[in-house]
């Protein structure tokens, strides 16, 4: 019998929407491994949920108990008053279409009150709402509706223990909503063949399925491999019969795929100003080559320092610190790496600041008003996060922001690249730079980050903060390298 779990509701959200991967992992296709990020979180959120657990002084844990046998201990332990049940168990024949289906739940966290039961679940997530973890909504209505249909009554409340610590309520619509996704995702799990799901950089990025997807997306030339190409124009133009690169530029010029409309959140909106753009980077892409659209705008100087920050996301820290700020100087009169890490006290975090401080006030004593060299606004954004939260007593970090220089629109405005993506990880491959890292990216340096938190050796924290720096070290030599090819574009024009 087909089963369905709350797990699914994950499968279709997490990482970003797509109905494929459901069939995917329905059908048994290969997964790739989780990446040492993803098990990091998985560690995080298995601690989180413990700590709440010995939160309370007396509980009732049914891990001990078969599958089978934890569903009549969890009815067993509800209808004689057990004052909190973990890891209970619920599973109800429910009928999708003409097929008969196993819905099982597991819920956390089952808490008396009065005459009826708490649901919660306890998650890593610090913003729980449905825009950003429709999943986790999904999956309470869940657990609720088989509570009900379990026991004829609806549970007291539905609530999640937050990243934050904080007990976030959750409305309970008697599963409706739960129940209408879980029928696609029914129908996803059923169907003959993979649905279609445009693949997208963000969305795919963390997906287990990633290779499979975008392999045979290239080699089928699909639309959605444009940048600038949203999932609703993707899904539009695969409705109406435009299945590759080649048609779109075919089927449209400039006007008329500025009208077309495609879904944009529950409405429908013109493709409008962002057609010219399209059709320019789908005529990179098919000619696999890239189209000059203006000069770049880089300023001359001798020198530049290369700027990049390695940060904690904020479902992982209250505070979103940075814990390496890495600069240095290429140009004429090269310097060496000059990394600010943040220490791992109660004052680590400041400690980062302030070195990053001292640093930049080197540099500017050594080479006056130099441009600091970064790839898109995470950079701008965090130092004005920093200045609120630990202030400039000098004008340093001031002094910083105006000598920025953001090498993502300087690139996506003069070039029209044929690649999916304006990445930096993207582009500098594309130019040729290369790595000695065989395993690198933004989520790895984290979880090597939280793996340093957690060593108590100081030698061995030292040894992963090495990888760290090497990865932040390439980051900035990527930097120069894309530098260096727009200057030379630069003087082409």
């Amino acid at each position: 019998m087909l089963q369905l779990t709350p797990s699914d509701f994950y499968t279709l959200y997490r990482p970003g929407k797509c109905e494929n991967r459901v069939y995917l992992r329905q059908q048994g296709f290969e997964e790739a491994p989780p990446s040492p990020y993803e098990e990091v979180i998985r560690r995080l959120g298995g601690r989180h949920e413990a700590s709440h657990l010995a939160s309370f002084p007396v509980y009732t844990d049914l891990r001990q108990f078969a599958l089978t046998d934890r569903e009549q201990q969890t009815k067993h332990e509800l209808q004689t008053g057990t004052p909190v049940i973990y890891q209970g168990r619920f599973r109800v024949h429910h009928r999708f279409g003409s097929m008969e289906c196993e819905v099982i739940g597991e819920p956390d966290f089952l808490i008396r009150a009065s005459d009826s039961y708490i649901i919660r679940d306890s998650k890593i997530s610090r913003r729980i709402n449905e825009e950003d973890h429709p999943e986790v909504i999904l999956q309470l209505g869940l657990y609720g509706w088989l509570y009900e249909q379990v026991f004829g009554r609806e549970p007291r409340s539905l609530e999640v223990h937050a990243g934050t610590g904080e007990i976030v309520s959750i409305p309970y619509d008697g599963g409706a909503s739960a129940l209408g996704v879980l029928e696609e995702i029914f129908t996803l799990k059923t169907m003959h063949s993979e649905a279609y799901s445009p693949v997208g950089w963000s969305k795919c990025g963390g997906c287990q399925f990633h290779d499979h997807c975008w392999k045979r997306a290239e080699e089928q030339n699909d639309c959605s491999l444009v940048y600038k190409v949203d999932q609703g124009l993707a899904r539009e133009l695969n409705r109406i019969g435009i299945a590759d690169i080649d048609s779109l530029l075919k089927s449209f010029d400039e006007e008329s795929l500025a009208e077309l409309k495609r879904p944009w959140g529950k409405k429908f909106q013109k493709v409008g100003k962002a057609a010219s753009t399209i059709l320019l980077m789908a005529k990179a892409m098919s000619s696999k080559q890239e189209i000059m659209l203006e000069k770049p705008q880089v300023p001359d100087s001798p020198n530049y320092v290369m700027f990049d920050l390695e940060g904690i996301p904020p479902h992982l820290d209250e505070l979103e610190n940075i814990y390496l700020w890495g600069l240095q100087v290429f140009g004429e009169k090269p310097s060496d790496f000059m990394p600010a890490v943040a220490g791992f006290g109660e004052e680590g975090d400041k400690e980062g600041w302030n070195s990053f401080l001292q640093i930049s006030e080197t540099i500017f004593s050594e080479y006056g008003d130099i441009p600091f060299v970064h790839w898109h606004h995470y950079e701008r954004v965090k130092i004005d996060t920093y200045i609120k939260r630990y202030g400039d007593p000098n004008g340093t970090a001031a002094r910083v922001k105006a000598n920025l220089l953001d090498l993502f629109p300087a690139t996506q405005k003069s070039i029209a690249l044929p690649l999916p993506s304006y990445s930096l990880k993207v582009v500098e491959k594309y130019i040729g730079f290369k790595r000695t890292q065989d395993e690198y990216g933004g989520d790895w340096a984290i979880a090597k980050y939280v793996e340093a938190t957690e060593l108590e050796d100081p030698v061995e924290r030292e040894k992963v903060i090495e990888q760290i720096l090497i990865y932040n070290r390439e980051d900035l030599e990527a930097t120069w390298a894309v530098l260096e090819w727009l200057r030379s574009k630069a003087m082409q024009v």
